[in-house]
């Protein structure tokens, strides 16, 4: 696999990765299995899968306590760990996002505890807040980078507005936002800005909260039990949701003639735009896993890239 840059950093990684707010995150989907999102992570490790991506908010710090679990067992340096935060929990339970320089401190050396490491590869500002300055709260960080805690620096869900603000001084390497086929907002404006000044695009919700995976079809709309977080999705209103999925159903006859899954193709796109940096898809189990693994040895012909390019265009207006 051809390596992909990490920002302004020395840092190289493999195109695909492992998001993991199915590992942990019991807070946004329902009957996860600890033990079989440890096997995830492992899986991940023994087959290259370097870039393993967690957050303080899957499932409150859980997610990351599973996976220091792992990695404590692993040579750290065979992965690329990144960790996010932002959000301080009060004693009520209730969340509240903070910025500030002392709490992202107090937060990256939470995060290492949780993670069994004494360094992290990657620490994103996983969301801003309303008061804190962009480029103090980035600050922060790169005085952590200077005090060898963490070796890259990145932000997401941020506007374009606000990382230009958080890149005053030039310090982050990647933005992590929302991007799939069916949403491709960030392609607008924020993506081209990121490619002039050098700093990676991390997409996440590469399937569309699952909906670009194929496992659905005009007879066969999705059901979600109750608590998952899906259920609020834009996607996946009465008034998106059919006319969404008519699209997917048109990737499925280009996945065949490569003899592949939809959602393999949809990776394979993915890790063919140039504009897109490593993709993060998450899996909930062992077979999921090793199905996106998969994905890196098709070689997507230019003229099905552009094939599927057109036929979520209107995703991009």
């Amino acid at each position: 696999m051809e390596k992909v840059n990490i920002g302004r950093t020395e840092l190289t990684v493999n195109p695909l990765g492992l998001g993991t707010n199915k590992i942990g995150g019991y807070n946004l989907f329902p009957n996860l299995d600890d033990e079989m999102g440890k096997q995830v992570v492992q899986t991940a490790i023994d087959h290259d899968v370097e870039m393993i991506d967690t957050a303080f908010m899957y499932g409150f710090g859980h997610s990351e306590e599973l996976i220091g679990d792992v990695l404590k067992n692993n040579d750290r340096e065979k992965v690329i760990l990144a960790t996010k935060g932002a959000q301080q929990i009060a004693a009520d339970r209730s969340v509240t996002l903070n910025n500030n320089p002392e709490f992202l401190t107090q937060a990256v050396d939470e995060s290492l505890k949780r993670l069994q490491t004494d360094y992290l590869d990657i620490y994103y500002i996983h969301f801003p807040d309303q008061n804190t300055p962009k480029a103090e709260a980035v600050g922060a960080l790169q005085r952590l980078r200077e005090a060898g805690k963490i070796r890259a620096i990145g932000i997401s869900n941020f506007s374009l507005e606000q990382i230009k603000e958080a890149d005053a001084d030039g310090y982050v390497d990647l933005v992590e936002n929302q991007y799939n086929l069916l949403q491709q907002d960030a392609m607008h404006e924020v993506v081209p800005y990121l490619k002039e000044r050098g700093i990676t695009f991390v997409p996440y919700e590469p399937f569309a909260a699952a909906l670009l995976t194929g496992r659905y079809s005009p007879d066969n709309l999705p059901h979600f039990d109750e608590g998952d977080h899906r259920l609020s999705i834009d996607l996946y209103q009465p008034d998106q949701l059919k006319r969404n999925v008519e699209k997917v159903e048109k990737l499925k006859p280009i996945a065949s003639r490569y003899g592949v899954s939809t959602a393999q193709l949809v990776l394979a796109w993915y890790m063919k735009n140039p504009l897109i940096g490593p993709v993060i898809p998450g899996a909930r189990t062992t077979e999921q896993l090793l199905a996106n693994v998969a994905s890196v040895s098709i070689a997507l012909r230019d003229e099905d890239y552009q094939a599927i390019d057109h036929i979520f265009a209107s995703a991009n207006l």
